[in-house]
């Protein structure tokens, strides 16, 4: 029986970080059954309390019907699916779809689609924009690649995840197309430091300037949710340093190969490193602004402000 021809499939979910685990509780509060695996097992209990089960392994997962995956690089992706215990690695037993929402190259994404068409599983790229809190306001977006047959079935069960499913192609054109958003992220998120110290300097808090930004034409759902943490140094991570960088090393690779060139994304990525250099680790990435403001002269401090982050929460 294909994945079309489903009716309420079997769900299984690979990885419990803070996204993970709030997209598969959302599967799991529609009714889903559903089982996870995360090598940190502890790490799945938010959504095993809402009803999910817990299993040992990837190759756990293969009697599944769906399975969707959200790790952090594309060498997890590959000892996931195709490593030790991996989920395509049961002789007995593969799932008939695989939806992966990590964010990882061309070359792996390829590499797990041929080894599950081996398996004769289908296999949707469908990266995802978002964090934890745009998750829990449900405005999460995916972008989504495979064959549009597969998609239209596998449509409804997206729409789970959030506002917006968009197909945007066939192979791995959604992972082109998540790292390309995931470089405008960093340079916006640069150039918003760049101006909220220049503005700051000039004599405006950065609470008034980015009110006065954030209801402008210029005005974005990134500049007004990323406010608070500019606002208040508010930098719990929703996305890290090097993830980011690892992300503009994906997208300036494939603009090399590609004949793409993309200068302001070339500076934004030394940006990034060097800040990476200073210590910037574990925090969010919204610490550009601390080293925007160390090197224009100046030390910032909390302005312990009301700011509206757009998203239904202050």
């Amino acid at each position: 029986m294909a994945y079309e021809e489903l009716d309420r499939p079997r769900i299984g979910w690979i990885g419990a970080g803070r996204m993970g685990v709030q997209l598969a509780g959302r599967l799991v509060d529609a009714g889903y059954d559903l089982a996870i695996f995360n090598r940190t097992k502890a790490k799945t209990a938010p959504v095993v309390d809402r009803g999910a089960v817990a299993v040992d392994t990837p190759a756990q997962l293969a009697d599944r019907d769906v399975v969707f995956s959200m790790v952090s690089a594309s060498a997890d992706l590959l000892q996931v699916t195709t490593g030790t215990d991996g989920l395509l690695t049961d002789p007995a037993h593969a799932p008939k779809l695989l939806v992966d929402c990590s964010t990882v190259s061309v070359q792996a994404s390829a590499e797990v689609r041929e080894a599950s068409a081996k398996r004769g599983v289908e296999f949707l790229a469908a990266p995802v924009s978002g964090n934890p809190k745009v998750v829990k306001a449900g405005k999460l977006t995916l972008a989504v690649s495979g064959s549009p047959e597969t998609f239209a079935a596998a449509e409804p069960l997206l729409q789970l995840l959030g506002a917006r499913v968009t197909f945007v192609g066939e192979n791995e054109v959604a992972r082109l197309v998540k790292i390309c958003h995931n470089v405008f992220l960093g340079v916006v998120a640069q150039s918003l430091a760049e101006i909220t110290v220049l503005a700051e300097k000039g004599g405006a808090s950065r609470a008034a300037f980015l009110e006065f930004l954030n209801h402008s034409v210029m005005g974005s759902t990134f500049t007004k949710y990323k406010s608070p943490a500019y606002v208040n140094l508010d930098f719990a991570p929703t996305f890290t340093m090097p993830l980011l960088l690892k992300d503009f090393d994906l997208g300036l690779a494939a603009a090399r190969e590609l004949d793409a060139p993309m200068p302001v994304a070339a500076v934004t990525a030394s940006l990034i490193a060097s800040a990476l250099g200073a210590g910037h680790r574990d925090e969010d990435f919204a610490t550009l602004l601390l080293e925007q403001a160390r090197r224009s002269g100046i030390e910032l401090e909390s302005e312990d402000a009301d700011v509206d982050d757009g998203l239904g929460s202050r």
